[in-house]
């Protein structure tokens, strides 16, 4: 072969082979560009974030530094619940005449009445957050419910004796209180800025360990799960917009820490999901800009003060045709919160708003679940004026509505006293009748209404309390005084007419 044809065989060679190259590689753009995705294009929603352009730090992730300064704050709460005894709902014997002769105890064992079962004592432990250098805590109300003793234990291993200042089981949340000073405690951060994916810290006392600190990042926000039911029971008068989050959280975990990478309390862990009861991949906070406004209400007035709209609602992706239209919506809406009744003597009727509006924005932040309208209106109090945007019949309204109470006024709500939840009237025993019975002074339960001594007793209108607790009682603020913060009553005292005394042990929840 000579050299004219040996060039020529490589330069046909090396087309040929440029030729397969190029030719290749655009089948392979074409063909395998992963579903409609070109190779180099950046999407919008990359470009905002400037994710792909340096925009995130190239180093490892870090959290010693939030977890030194978090886990301090963060104490371990235990609680005792003491044995009790209870009747249960078999249907009472007809009342013999000669009831009256006897205590309830003797006289149900003669007669009937309702079978006494014995609760035992229970114990249970849970965690919580020091928020003040004082000593006030805030927990979940489902940590420190019914119990008679609460323990507090710290970082440090110092345990204290705690009160509580005040519960709210509608936000499951609770104020306890130490006495002690100096104490480490935690800075309140914006649970407004929390995003959908940073990097939040768990922190509390699981499975009765010592302090845990787990990681995770946060997968959603306004979570509405139907865990929380207000006093009365009713889940409707509950307030629920979770951080969900896949930090590992475990029972005891319930009233930690959740924090953000710079050490700052963001929410209250409270609860988790999972088949098994303990930790399968997601778990639930309370916002911390929730919890700050009960906190402040129960310190401050010892109750929430709860501001209400005045409306019912529902999601529209969660109706039917036919619910829509009884409901006044739009029976194509396929998204956004709507009223679905609006309370005539509610502050929402009188601003405007009426039964079928969509309600587009509070307070300017804009709304989209029933998670998110509550937990923007739970922020304010009965007196609180609130701009309100809503959408009617395609035409943007805007309305100012003054909150109320739940009694459909602007009061403030004070706390239910242990002397409210025995539900009776109470007077004084005056001197003149004091004299004709033979005493030094007493209290006369003037007349049983709903309460703790109608459901738990068989006291009788006109029964006149010597003693409480085995201390003498002389008036009305005196009994008040002995009975406060008690859960556990004796009450001692005898019937005009009536030979011996009779006792009365109430358990007030």
């Amino acid at each position: 072969m000579n050299v004219k044809n040996l060039f020529g065989t490589i330069a046909i060679s090396a087309l040929t082979s440029f030729l397969v190259v190029w030719g290749y590689g655009s089948f392979i753009k074409t063909q395998n560009s992963y579903a409609g995705q070109e190779s180099g294009t950046v999407p919008s929603n990359y470009k905002l974030t400037g994710l792909l352009n340096g925009g995130t730090p190239a180093g490892s992730v870090d959290f010693i530094q939030p977890a030194a300064a978090a886990t301090p704050a963060v104490v371990h709460i235990k609680t005792k619940t003491n044995a009790k005894q209870v009747t249960n709902n078999l249907p009472r014997m007809r009342q013999s005449p000669f009831s009256d002769f006897f205590d309830d105890d003797l006289f149900n064992q003669f007669f009937g009445g309702g079978r006494m079962n014995v609760i035992p004592e229970q114990k249970a432990s849970g965690s919580g957050v020091l928020i003040s250098d004082d000593g006030f805590i805030v927990t979940n109300n489902h940590v420190v419910e019914n119990a008679d003793e609460i323990n507090v234990t710290l970082n440090n291993k110092r345990t204290y004796k705690a009160k509580v200042i005040g519960t709210d089981p509608a936000y499951d949340l609770a104020v306890i209180k130490i006495e002690a000073t100096g104490l480490p405690y935690l800075l309140y951060g914006n649970s407004d800025a929390v995003k959908i994916g940073q990097w939040v810290l768990a922190i509390g006392y699981p499975l009765n360990l010592e302090a845990t600190v787990t990681a995770g990042i946060v997968s959603a926000k306004a979570r509405s799960l139907g865990l929380n039911k207000d006093k009365t029971g009713n889940a409707a008068g509950a307030v629920e917009s979770f951080i969900q989050t896949d930090a590992a959280v475990n029972m005891g975990n319930s009233g930690g820490a959740l924090v953000d990478a710079d050490g700052k309390l963001i929410g209250i862990n409270s609860a988790i999901a999972s088949p098994t009861g303990y930790y399968s991949g997601y778990s639930y906070a309370i916002p911390v800009n929730i919890a700050k406004k009960v906190v402040d209400d129960i310190i401050q007035f010892g109750s929430v003060q709860r501001g209400y709209l005045g409306i019912q609602f529902a999601s529209a992706a969660d109706m039917s045709d036919d619910q829509k239209k009884k409901a006044g919506i739009p029976t194509g809406a396929f998204d956004g919160i709507y009223a679905t009744d609006v309370q005539s003597d509610g502050g929402a009727y009188a601003a405007g708003i009426r039964k079928g509006d969509r309600i587009d924005k509070v307070n300017g932040v804009s709304v989209s679940s029933g998670g998110e309208l509550q937990e923007q209106v739970s922020r304010y109090k009965p007196g609180d004026k609130i701009p309100v945007a809503v959408n009617r019949d395609g035409k943007n309204l805007n309305f100012t509505v003054t909150l109320k109470n739940k009694a459909g006024n602007y009061d403030i709500v004070k706390s239910e006293t242990e002397l409210d939840k025995l539900g009776a009237d109470f007077v004084t025993l005056d001197v003149k009748k004091s004299k004709e019975y033979g005493v030094s002074g007493g209290v006369v339960v003037k007349k049983i209404n709903d309460g703790a001594l109608n459901d738990q007793t068989r006291m009788k209108d006109g029964f006149i309390i010597l003693k409480a607790n085995d201390k003498p009682v002389k008036s009305v603020d005196e009994f008040k005084s002995i009975i406060q913060s008690e859960k556990n009553i004796t009450i001692s005292g005898f019937y005009p007419g009536y030979d011996g005394l009779y006792e009365y042990p109430i358990t007030l929840e």
